[in-house]
This record gives structure tokens, sequence and C-alpha cells, in this order.
């Protein structure tokens, strides 16, 4: 879902056109990068955090939080400083000092995996109240850029996609939020919007899979990289899914009446047979390439994303290849890619009940050591705390009174950039 794909997306849209929303407004340009020598103190990784800084900080959270550590109140301090005074968050800001204005690119999917990394981390935060103020306004936000189909864009403006409408789900979900009563104005809900992306089972190409977006046809193609965090979304789960009981086969049925549980089942199926091609998923050759003979590479991200997907479906049995294929291939491609490459794996063992702390064959890696050590030090693990699906909850307060009937936020935003794409 999400993950470190995003980089590299939003690298790539930026040096074509700007026409995806992964990196910058109509109007304005990208924000400054930052180089290695000036990383702000707080932030986990040593590259260039313009296009993933709050993505990766949140998931590194998110992947401490399941295995029992707490992030330093500096690095939590960093993540609360990214936010903009209207609840929204941007990919990176350079300058936090700075206040947002309308050259800011505002992004749901940082917003949302922010807000999921705030909520797990707000119960042993130096300062809770400040964290609950910080979530209310960030899903106000959120509420208020809701597309009139139920779903959201990368940026506010553009058509839902089901990437970004599945991290806003899955957000809600682990926030003890039913995401089927978040209804947009005209009284859709999200899941409106992901059943309209999903694939039927009698597609020759993608049975049961989900679109990123419909293309310029209008058809709807299938994509992996949706799918898994569709799943999710479906199932009503957070990114930090644990396995699911009792164990299922994966089936792909068409039902008369379709329910986003049985678009997530389907959608389960299509991944576990395109994992079992080879293992793992794949990436295509980037679109405009003109190498008719480029071959596809490995997708570690992906992989690690339908790992978890399969697990939270109650379908772990067929991920173990894949799992496995990560253990023995992964370890270099997240010590280049950084904490969030390691927030992933270490949630995909997680998801299939597998020791973090001993990853890979032959050789052994500490997933959990080498993320801690990608930023300031976390505190003292809590074995109390640790690997629990409640951990992504917002313990200690009522999320109703966070989210509130009619807060709509007004941003008057007219960004005209579509979301995400490979």
């Amino acid at each position: 879902m999400i993950s470190v794909r995003r980089a590299a997306a939003a690298l790539t849209a930026a040096a074509a056109v700007l026409s995806t929303a992964a990196t910058g407004a109509a109007s304005a340009a990208p924000s400054p990068s930052a180089s290695a020598a000036a990383l702000p103190p707080g932030l986990y990784g040593k590259g260039d955090p313009t296009y993933d800084g709050v993505w990766r900080q949140s998931l590194a959270f998110l992947a401490q939080r399941a295995t029992g550590y707490q992030p330093a109140d500096q690095a939590v301090d960093w993540l609360l400083g990214q936010q903009c005074a209207d609840g929204s968050f941007a990919s990176y800001r350079a300058d936090p000092a700075k206040p947002c204005d309308d050259t800011t690119m505002r992004d749901s999917n940082a917003t949302a995996v922010a807000l999921q990394a705030l909520g797990a981390v707000r119960r042993e935060a130096a300062d809770p109240t400040k964290i609950d103020t910080a979530v209310k306004s960030g899903y106000g936000w959120l509420r208020g850029v809701q597309n009139k189909d139920g779903g959201w864009s990368y940026t506010p403006g553009g058509p839902s996609d089901a990437n970004s409408t599945s991290i806003v789900v899955s957000a809600l979900a682990a926030s003890g939020v039913k995401p089927g009563s978040y209804t947009s104005a005209e009284g859709r809900t999200p899941y409106d919007a992901l059943l309209a992306l999903a694939l039927p089972c009698s597609d020759e190409e993608g049975p049961g899979a989900f679109a990123y977006q419909p293309d310029k046809e209008g058809r709807l193609v299938a994509n992996a990289d949706a799918t898994a965090a569709a799943v999710l979304a479906g199932l009503g789960k957070g990114i930090t899914a644990p396995k699911a009981t009792p164990p299922q086969a994966p089936t792909c049925v068409d039902l008369a009446e379709p329910t986003v549980e049985r678009a997530a089942l389907n959608g389960a199926s299509y991944l576990a047979k395109a994992l079992v091609r080879n293992g793992h998923l794949s990436t295509p050759p980037l679109p405009g390439t003109t190498d008719t003979g480029a071959e596809e590479k490995p997708d570690f991200g992906n992989t690690a994303d339908a790992v978890v997907a399969l697990a939270a479906s109650g379908t772990a049995r067929l991920a173990e290849p894949a799992l496995q294929w990560l253990e023995q291939n992964a370890a270099p491609w997240a010590k280049e890619s950084g904490p969030a490459a390691y927030a992933q794996l270490i949630l995909a063992a997680r998801a299939m009940e597998a020791d973090p702390r001993e990853f890979g064959k032959p050789e052994k890696v500490d997933l959990v050591a080498a993320l801690n050590a990608t930023g300031p030090a976390p505190k003292t693990p809590d074995t109390s705390a640790a690997s629990t699906e409640d951990e992504d909850s917002f313990l200690g307060f009522d999320v109703w009174w966070i989210i509130g009937i009619g807060m709509v936020v007004g941003v008057g935003i007219g960004f005209l950039l579509s979301g995400r794409k490979k």
C-alpha cells in the first residue's frame, strides 16, 4: 500500500509533466529538496525526503509500535510539525515554520498514514492532547476533500483512485471508525468508490482485481498495487493487519449485489494467482519507455503489501512462498531504500507470524534494529503492547467526537492533478 514506491512514482511523474499528483500542484514548483546533510533532526532515513518524508516517518512509527517500540519524542514532534494548519499533510515540508498556502501540495495519502501513525503512538506520547488535536484536524480535512463518489484522490480536485481511497479507509478503520458511515455530501461512501474500481471475476486479464483508476477509454485495468491496498480497506483493516483466522481458500465470486467484503476477497484471489508465477510481483517497464525488450523487475514493496493483504484475508498459506522470496532477496533492497522498506518487511513478517528480528535466508537480518538505526533511538520496547491491532486505535477518547458530523474543512484548492500511478 503504500510505501517506498511512492517516492519512485513521484519522481517519475515529476520528470514527465506533473500530470499525476505524486509531486506537485498545477501552478507551483515542488517543495525544495533537502540534502542529506540538511536533514532535520527527528526524521527517519538519510535520503531526500521531498517525496516521502511524512510517508516513511509514519510507516516507521507503525512498524515500531507493531514490534513494541515507542518512537522518540523528537521523531513524533517532527511528524506533528509537518501538519498544515488546516489539518492536512504534504509529502514533506522543508520549512515547517512557513505556513502552508495554495502552493503547498497537500497529500491525502500522507495525511491518512500520518493520522494512523499518530494514533498508534498516542498512548505513550509525551503530549497525547496535542496528538488528539492533530488527529481531529486531520480527519476534518480528509472529510472536507472527500469526492462526491465517496473516494479520494492523491491531492484534492482529482478523480478518486483505489490507492488513495484505500489508505484513507485503512486509517479510519484502524482508528475505530466505520468507513461505511463516512459519507460524502451526496451520501456516497468510500466503499462505493472502491466497488466502482473492482473488476469482475469474468475479466480475462485481472479477475477480481482492482484498478487504480479507469483508463482514458474508461476501462478498468488490473493493478496489483491498488488491489493490495483495496483488500485491506475492503476488509476494514489498517495497514498493520495481522493474520486472519480461520484460513480460507481464495475464490472469486461475483454477487448480484456486490459487497466490499466480497470484492476484497476477490482481490485476494487475484493477488494469490499473481504471486504463483514466480513467487513475487513485478514492476512492468515505465509508461512511455521505447525499449520493447525491457524486462519486468521484481517489486519488493508491492510483494510485501500483497503478503499482508493475503494474510489479513485468511489466505496466508498462499503468501508463504512470497514471504520466503522476500527473505531471500529483499534485504539489500531495504538497506538501500531505507525506513519505509524496512517497515514494509516488518509488517509482512508480522502478518505471517514470522520473526522480523531474524529475517532472511540464509543470512539473518534484524529488521527491527535496522529500522530503529535509521532515526532517533526509540524508547524501550513495551512487550505488553506489541503485536495487537488495537495498537492502531485511538484509545482513550471518542473517535466520533473527532469526526463530528458536519465537520467539513473548506479547503478551496482547485488542484487539477490526478492520483498516483506507477
